[in-house]
């Protein structure tokens, strides 16, 4: 295989490891002002297609809404469960929904999101 192809193989390879992960794995998300919201303070969403226990938002949908990605080890604390991804990658659910940030927040407190994709997409409440 040439050099480039190996070089492009490569970089593919890491950037589907990283492309949605738009805050490294953490700790359960918080509730702040009646939602709950990542370490950083972004707004967190469910889905309606997802199921329980199951994260419908794969590929392109998980680079425009970013897994909330669980760290290694996380434990289920009260209404709070981690749930494996199809990629193996870990995330958080509430009462078993998987939640998500959404890129077109940019500044903690946006809630852009809300009623996205025809009402598809909800904040994550308290």
């Amino acid at each position: 295989m040439p050099k480039s192809l190996v070089f492009i193989a490569a970089a593919a390879v890491l950037a589907a490891g990283t492309a949605f992960a738009a805050e490294p794995a953490g700790p359960a998300p918080k509730a702040s002002n009646g939602v709950y919201v990542t370490a950083k303070g972004m707004t967190l969403y469910t889905f309606d297609k997802d199921t329980a226990g199951k994260s419908a938002c794969n590929g392109k949908c998980a680079e425009n809404w970013p897994p909330a990605l669980a760290s290694d080890g996380a434990k289920p604390m009260g209404a709070w469960t981690v749930i494996t991804r199809d990629d193996g990658l870990k995330q958080w659910a509430l009462n078993g929904k998987p939640v998500y940030a959404f890129v077109k927040d940019t500044k903690p407190g946006d809630k852009t999101g809300d009623g996205f994709l025809n009402g598809a997409w909800h904040v994550a409440k308290q």
